[in-house]
């Protein structure tokens, strides 16, 4: 259901029957109690055009493997109507949409565009998740309210998204746009009291987002502010403007020309339905393609921002900077600042620094090579950096395990070719599984497919090993694991880097007792590293050694919750990174042993010192060199079932017994790997490549038998 909602009144947006639109949207009036909903044939919003006709011919293949082919089955995840849950790969619709919809949804809009400013939601939207909170998204200069097109289809699974559309003619000064956003979160905070309402500002929306969210403290609002245009007094373009006031009308259409290349990079709007695997020459040959298409829509932006309102936002711009900017003091709300490095418009990375230091709760993202249109760019997925900064909730307080979202196909496609493209090629992963009879098999045949499933093994260096593996369930199996990492990444310095969102996407969570509990009973996959940053930081000559504590509490927690424990074993640091500079080496060097210490001193702490070797260890990055790659190897043992054993686990006697029984496990199979990797004919990295370019793509290289 989507809602066109303006001032008090009949404001609807009606079209002519003879004049349908390609985009269709469903309409209401907040005036009346009984809202009038309009026809598909009477406005627009959603792709019954080339949108819808992509989306359909859309595969989920992966190229060069053909068990990437899910067909997600969302029919199971609904109750009563309401979708309930997100499988994993899951159809984001990203890159089906490009920025030629966005002019053409844009022409369909202005036709009938007169009255005061309303909000409408686009059916590409669909229904969201049960109990998904709501986003206003809140328009820069061009006011159509279409400036999210490209990420309806996501945000309409996670939120109830509202747009705000500022008709082309309207003259509503600032303090009204304010006070028309400010009454509809109101509205909606007093039907929701406890759901925080989420304000996605770009340029001058980001501006009206902090002057709505300073004068509403009480209410949990989170922003998103896309190059937020508050920082308009020291834009690049202050010297235009009194020229852009003085061009005559006849000379107006060459205007939109000038700063659609000033406002956005043409290149990476062109490049967002570019599959990333495509050889160059068809990546270069689609681009043209692309630009040929997007550049005559450039000349619509003059009927988007005829001359007369051009010069109203201007102004209305510097009044919104003026207004935001008098009231950050007073600004309680969350914020996510996004910030683009090429912005031509405004100086956004600066801002976003200006802003960190000014606002109470802020995080802040920089998109170094994307311009000022930032959402209607390539290499931009709104939902991904939203899930990535922790920023998504549906309660005043977020819960890592009821909140998070699974990847979709396009952030697994995104992540295996962009983040870690080279580490997968590298790496050439090999998994073996083993089935109940002892069996080892290639794989991942020998995991329970059913939760819960608790897979506990040996920490590799900085954590190499993790990425394959959670992609590897996610291919061969459609199984999210969620993987048990230091509260650091979430709650310390840590969190302020993007360097660590990736995991997030991919379902890391702070390793609690508390989210431990909670994925057990949610008959979860959990990835848990009881040897945690001792392991993964280990020093020079303790490759493949355990470092676990003296507790056994994971064998009592799975037992409570008859969960499965699955040892395993992966090898292959040694094969990639030669560990030149240890902790102990860098402690010899003052200047590196005091920012070591410095950066520790208000670290979280895990364990306390009585729980041995792994208790306390001060987090650092050790001096690595990249080595010829070798391969990586994973084993996962055979599978032990604490369902019936509740009771006899209790006896810490017997606990500690099958503890010990996992932690030899794991150290047989590392010994397994090393031994048997002696007899893999493409354990080179040359071999592999050269295997790849006569035969089969790199899952399917050949390895040594098990």
């Amino acid at each position: 259901m989507t809602s066109i909602t303006g001032f008090s009144g009949p404001h609807l947006c009606v079209l002519n029957s003879e004049n349908k639109p390609r985009f269709q949207v469903q309409v209401r009036s907040l005036g009346s109690k009984d809202s009038p909903v309009l026809s598909s044939d009477s406005v627009a919003v959603n792709g019954a055009s080339v949108i819808k006709e992509r989306e359909e011919r859309r595969s989920l293949i992966d190229e060069g493997n053909e068990r990437l082919r899910h067909k997600v089955n969302e029919e199971k995840r609904v109750k009563d109507g309401v979708l309930e849950s997100l499988e994993p790969l899951w159809d984001d619709g990203y890159g089906t949409v490009t920025v030629k919809d966005y002019f053409d949804a844009t022409k369909e809009m202005i036709k009938p565009d007169g009255g005061p400013p309303r909000w409408f939601c686009p059916v590409a939207c669909g229904a969201p998740l049960k109990d998904s909170p709501i986003l206003f998204f809140l328009p820069g200069l061009d006011g159509t309210g279409w400036g999210l097109i490209l990420h309806h289809k996501a945000l309409g699974k996670a939120f109830e998204v509202r747009c705000l559309h500022i008709p082309i003619n309207d003259r509503t000064p600032f303090e009204g746009l304010v006070k028309f956003v400010e009454e509809t979160i109101r509205l909606e905070h007093a039907s929701s009291p406890n759901k925080p309402i989420y304000l996605v500002g770009d340029s001058f929306g980001g501006c009206l987002s902090l002057a709505v969210a300073a004068r509403n403290p009480t209410i949990d609002l989170v922003l998103i502010l896309v190059n937020s245009a508050s920082s308009i007094e020291r834009s690049q373009l202050q010297p235009l403007i009194p020229i852009l006031e003085a061009i005559p009308d006849e000379l107006h259409t060459a205007i939109p020309y000038l700063l659609s290349f000033v406002m956005g990079d043409p290149t990476k709007m062109a490049m967002v339905n570019i599959e990333s695997r495509l050889p160059p020459s068809l990546k270069l040959t689609q681009l043209s393609r692309n630009l040929v298409a997007l550049l005559p829509c450039l000349s619509s932006l003059a009927d988007i921002i005829p001359r007369a309102t051009l010069l109203w936002k201007l102004k209305l711009l510097k009044s919104a900077a003026a207004y935001a900017n008098s009231r950050l003091h007073a600004v309680k709300a969350e914020v996510l600042v996004l910030a683009s490095g090429k912005d031509n418009m405004v100086p956004s990375r600066d801002e976003a620094q200006r802003l960190m230091s000014s606002l109470q709760n802020c995080t802040v993202r920089h998109f170094n090579d994307n311009g000022h249109t930032l959402l209607l760019e390539d290499g931009i997925n709104l939902l991904t950096v939203i899930k990535g900064t922790c920023k998504y909730r549906r309660s005043r307080k977020r819960d890592y395990v009821s909140d998070f979202l699974p990847p979709s196909m396009s952030e697994l496609k995104y992540t295996s070719d962009e983040v870690f493209g080279v580490l997968r090629l590298a790496t050439g992963s090999v998994m073996f599984s083993t089935l109940e009879d002892g069996k080892i098999v290639r794989g991942l045949a020998g995991v329970p497919h059913e939760g819960p499933v608790l897979i506990v093994g040996y920490h590799n260096l900085m954590g190499l090993e993790l990425n394959s593996l959670v992609e590897e369930f996610l291919r061969e199996k459609n199984i999210m694991v969620r993987g048990a990492a230091h509260p650091e990444l979430f709650w310390g310095k840590s969190a302020s880097s993007a360097s660590f969102d990736c995991l997030k996407v991919f379902g890391a969570v702070p390793v609690t007792a508390k989210n431990l509990f909670k994925l057990l009973s949610s008959k979860s996959h959990v990835l848990l590293y009881p040897g945690g940053a001792r392991e993964a930081l280990h020093f020079k000559g303790e490759e493949y050694k355990l470092f676990w504590p003296n507790q056994p509490e994971f064998v009592r927690m799975a037992a409570q919750f008859g969960a499965t424990i699955v040892p395993f074993a992966a090898v292959g640091e040694d094969d990639l990174l030669e560990l030149v500079f240890d902790y102990n080496d860098l402690k010899k060097i003052p200047m590196i042993r005091e920012y070591i210490k410095e950066s520790n001193r208000d670290a979280i702490r895990l364990r306390d010192e009585t729980s041995g070797e792994v208790a306390n260890t001060d987090l650092f990055f050790p001096g690595i060199l990249p080595k010829l790659p070798g391969r990586y190897y994973y084993l996962f043992g055979k599978p032990i079932v604490t369902k019936g054993k509740k009771e006899i686990l209790k006896d810490k006697e017997n606990a500690n017994k099958l503890y010990l029984e996992i932690q030899s496990d794991i150290e047989n199979s590392l010994a397994y790997l090393l031994k048997k990797r002696e007899e893999d004919p493409y354990r080179s990295v040359t071999d592999r490549t050269a295997y790849r370019a006569i035969y089969s793509p790199l899952h399917e290289v050949p390895t040594f038998e098990p």
